[in-house]
């Protein structure tokens, strides 16, 4: 994979600088996609499934600020602040109407950029998105994440374990706090784009109910559940992830 390529952004509450990384796979033409991780994670836990969708198009991740080794920003991040860092990164890298994918919390960042941005994103795809009502607070979380661990592949867990300690107790519980007092179904229902929700079928933080629930939210959206796959399917089953958005993108993009 090439080497990333570092994207400077300032906040947009302060003159602190804080930086993303951008990894670009794939081919020179549309769609552009744009991947966000979920909370304590990064990048790294993307890159099977941009080898599935380098062959539709151009792949971006980014590493939001107190992720993936970025600098942390003085004060907690909300969904809103994640957001504009992404629409900023997209904006000094020139991209406009984008596939974007975004995994757990990725889920709530990516809904607010689309409510935020719409310039930016031609189509939301939120997999495993979170928070569930039926583990509304963080020890509610904590269970169902356990029992995912019982369910992954040991490369996942190893890489989220080492991704959260980068992250460091601190970022990732004043994150989780954004995190469990987030509402996206609500935010949905200003979103104006096509969305697709995408759940690992052994999921048990993300619940089936869930997923259809949050795809009622928008006119037209779809849910679909992947076979074999807990909360990381897109590690543990990107071909089958890569052929969901790609239905959900067909005839005008894939």
């Amino acid at each position: 994979m090439p080497k990333p390529v570092l994207s400077v952004f300032p906040r947009d509450d302060s003159t602190t600088r804080v930086y993303a990384h951008i990894d670009r796979v794939g081919a020179s033409t549309s769609p552009d996609f744009v991947l966000v991780h979920g909370i304590g994670m990064s990048h790294r836990y993307f890159r099977r499934l941009h080898a599935r969708l380098a062959a539709a198009g151009n792949v971006y991740s980014i590493d939001l600020p107190g992720y993936g080794g970025n600098r942390r920003p003085r004060a907690s991040m909300s969904v809103r602040d994640g957001a504009v860092a992404i629409a900023a990164t997209l904006d000094a890298m020139g991209l406009r109407s984008c596939v974007v994918v975004g995994h757990s919390m990725g889920a709530q960042f990516a809904a607010d950029l689309g409510i935020l941005r719409p310039d930016l994103v031609s189509h939301l795809v939120l997999i495993a998105p979170v928070v569930d009502p039926r583990h509304p607070t963080a020890l509610g979380h904590a269970l169902p994440m356990m029992v995912n661990s019982l369910f992954e592949k040991p490369i996942i867990n190893a890489i989220e374990f080492a991704d959260y300690v980068r992250c460091g107790p601190r970022w990732y519980f004043s994150q989780l706090r954004e995190m469990t007092t987030h509402s996206i179904a609500g935010r949905l229902a200003l979103v104006t784009m096509p969305v697709l929700v995408l759940r690992g079928a052994r999921d048990a933080l993300v619940t089936r109910q869930w997923s259809t629930a949050l795809a009622a939210c928008v006119t037209g959206g779809r849910a679909e559940s992947i076979r074999g796959g807990a909360h990381v399917i897109q590690y543990s089953q990107p071909k089958r992830v890569a052929a969901a958005i790609a239905r959900f993108l067909a005839p005008t993009a894939v």
